[in-house]
């Protein structure tokens, strides 16, 4: 099993797991085109897709979902909420809908959505698995939960959101009415919030940690890395981070 990043930001997001001749793509955040070129650059044709998993509606998540999934006949695995903001002319045989409680299964990979609190209608996250190894996903989160937790601990490898510093952000140029959604409940985690987030987690099993969904204008990867690094008591080089342009590379679990 396998996974990799084609971007990861306000800009857009999409990521890749693998098991076997099974791939899924979480979430699509590009035009047409860049996702192409973004599947292509890790060796893969949109016809290698076994579908979509989508966590919410927020254009740099789901702004390319519909045009791709139309276009490639991808099936798209969503929460009812979510579906809500696909295109009328959307084809109804590609939607599945998902329980946010109930895992479910792609081809080889199993999916297992959680809920979580952001300021979307019906948001999840994944954890994809093959039976042995697990890869948690945690993009766009405002506050931890127990639940949230629990679905991350004892993962082989974890992607998770360092969105912002709080100090930049509050010391930034967003007006403060942004200010206060991005750090609200249903907002963003911060570094801090990241690395007790990873603290309270069951890390013995874990070879991976990548930091995600990075503000470009309220954080820097040396703050996100130098949280996540405390959390697990790791060298700074050992923590990675997915960028918004090119993501990170395929890493095997």
């Amino acid at each position: 099993m396998r996974f990799t990043s084609l971007g990861s930001g306000s800009s857009g997001n999409g990521l890749v797991v693998e098991s076997g001749t099974t791939r899924v793509m979480m979430d699509c955040g590009f035009t047409l085109s860049a996702t192409k070129e973004k599947l292509e650059s890790r060796g893969l044709k949109p016809s290698d897709l076994a579908g979509i998993c989508v966590t919410h509606e927020h254009d740099d998540h789901m702004g390319g979902v519909a045009r791709f999934a139309k276009r490639h006949a991808v099936p798209v695995y969503l929460t009812r909420g979510t579906a809500q903001w696909l295109p009328p002319d959307f084809p109804a045989v590609l939607v599945r809908i998902i329980d946010p409680h109930t895992p479910f299964a792609i081809g080889a990979l199993c999916v297992e959505p959680f809920p979580v609190p952001h300021d979307a209608r019906e948001p999840v996250q994944y954890v994809f698995g093959d039976g042995a190894v697990r890869v948690g996903v945690l993009t766009d989160l405002g506050t931890p939960t127990c639940h949230v937790q629990q679905k991350l601990s004892g993962c082989e490898a974890l992607v998770i959101e360092c969105n912002h510093d709080r100090d930049m952000l509050m010391n930034g140029p967003y007006p403060v009415s942004l200010k206060q959604r991005v750090a609200g409940r249903f907002g963003h985690l911060d570094n801090a919030s990241a690395r007790h987030l990873v603290e309270s987690l069951d890390r013995s099993k874990l070879r991976h940690l990548i930091a995600a969904h990075l503000s470009q204008q309220n954080n820097k990867p040396q703050l996100a890395r130098e949280a996540l690094c405390a959390a697990v008591t790791c060298e700074p080089g050992w923590i990675g981070v997915a960028g918004q342009e090119d993501g990170f590379g395929w890493r095997d679990v």
